[in-house]
């Protein structure tokens, strides 16, 4: 079975306008082709996504498609610009639907749609707040039930102040964010091909009534 990742971009920034955090991602989606990874990139903010909590709001809402493309997929990857030391409103609202996505748990084994799925994180800015967002994302991520590999994480930040970002300030050719990038690519592809083979066979439903007579 071949791999396939999604990017969901969560820039403010809606088609056709440049995005910086696109510019990474388009980086990703190159390094991953050459580990025969198929990629999907979402802009989050062209589609119709409602606030909520659940996996469908209903009525027009876009989230449902794009969870069952979550779905499909074996690596999970949110892309956040950083806004005032904080990801952006877009990546809060996708992380808060992807965690209504818990409620739908196996019915044998009581896992989540994202177990057995691997998560990383992308993040550009032009000031401090790389390391803060991508930890953010990570922890709800696996909250969510994705497994994460080693440094499953890549971000470019310029320096304090007003300044230019990824793209004009030469984040293409900046190592340290061509070093971890290629960390990423590399651990996630090989994380989602060893659960593919070996799935994570942990049975909550079991878990769950042992505790509850532990704690009765």
């Amino acid at each position: 079975m071949k791999i396939k990742a999604i990017i969901i971009n969560c820039t403010l920034k809606p088609s056709p306008a440049e995005s910086n955090t696109e510019a990474l991602i388009n980086k990703a989606v190159r390094l991953y082709n050459e580990q025969m990874v198929e990629c999907q990139v979402i802009r989050a903010i062209d589609h119709n996504i409602a606030f909520g909590t659940t996996s469908d709001e209903g009525g027009d809402d876009a989230w449902p498609s794009i969870l069952a493309e979550i779905k499909k997929s074996h690596i999970i990857i949110l892309a956040s610009p950083v806004w005032l030391g904080d990801k952006s409103s877009i990546c809060k609202m996708v992380i808060e639907r992807i965690d209504g996505s818990t409620s739908e748990q196996d019915e044998q084994t009581g896992q989540y749609p994202l177990y057995n799925k691997v998560g990383a994180a992308l993040v550009t800015g032009n000031e401090d707040g790389g390391k803060k967002v991508c930890s953010e994302i990570l922890f709800s991520l696996n909250h969510s039930g994705c497994t994460l590999p080693p440094a499953p994480m890549a971000y470019w930040v310029g320096d304090a102040g007003p300044g230019p970002s990824y793209i004009e300030g030469g984040g293409d050719n900046h190592l340290f964010t061509n070093q971890n990038l290629r960390y990423l690519i590399h651990n996630t592809a090989y994380m989602a091909k060893l659960l593919n083979d070996n799935p994570i066979p942990t049975n909550l439903h079991k878990l769950s009534e042992a505790a509850e007579k532990e704690s009765e």
